[in-house]
């Protein structure tokens, strides 16, 4: 097995990990909601802040796009698949993590919107961290989560593939300085 073959197969392993465990945790929360707070009773957490309210929302981030909700479960099926594959072919560590923290989200709304649906992938997602303004679940806070850290590794300069690890490479004249556009031009 080659250096390469073990690292794939360890960003792989890593990945199915931090996707399983976070899907677990995701699922556990919401059966808890689900039978702690089906009476229809708000649990204060952090007056003013946090409680905890069962909601069945259709839609998707604050209830938009209710009566689309077949589309957003395909949207997302989609980008499982995509957030699979792209964790697979990322050459980082910490991409394959944080892709396996947004798969992890995607996922788990999604099985809500499969195993709660009247008809073809329109099924609710268990909600209940209520904020005041937005009733979420933690699937919604993996996906935030991932979001921001996806933006920081840009920021921060991540190599995401194979292509992002080659140094950049300027084309020298025979005195060693670099040609600009302008001078080929």
């Amino acid at each position: 097995m080659t250096n390469q073959q073990g690292r794939l197969r360890t960003r792989v392993a890593v990945f199915a990990c931090v996707a399983a465990i976070a899907l677990i945790v995701d699922q556990l929360t919401k059966a808890w909601a689900m039978a702690a707070l089906s009476g229809g009773q708000t649990v204060r957490v952090i007056p003013g802040l946090l409680s905890f309210t069962l909601v069945r929302n259709p839609g998707a981030s604050l209830g938009m796009g209710s009566g689309a909700t077949w589309m957003i479960s395909l949207v997302a099926l989609v980008a499982c698949v995509a957030m699979a594959i792209l964790g697979v072919r990322t050459v980082s560590m910490k991409w394959s993590m944080i892709i396996a923290l947004a798969f992890a989200g995607a996922l788990g709304n999604l099985i809500d919107r499969v195993m709660y649906a009247d008809g073809f992938l329109n099924g609710k997602v268990v909600d209940f961290l209520n904020y005041g303004w937005s009733v979420g679940n933690v699937a919604d806070i993996y996906l935030v989560v991932a979001g921001v850290v996806m933006v920081l590794l840009i920021l921060m300069g991540e190599p995401f593939s194979e292509k992002d690890l080659e140094p950049a490479t300027e084309e020298h004249s025979q005195d060693g300085s670099a040609d600009s556009k302008a001078d080929v031009l």
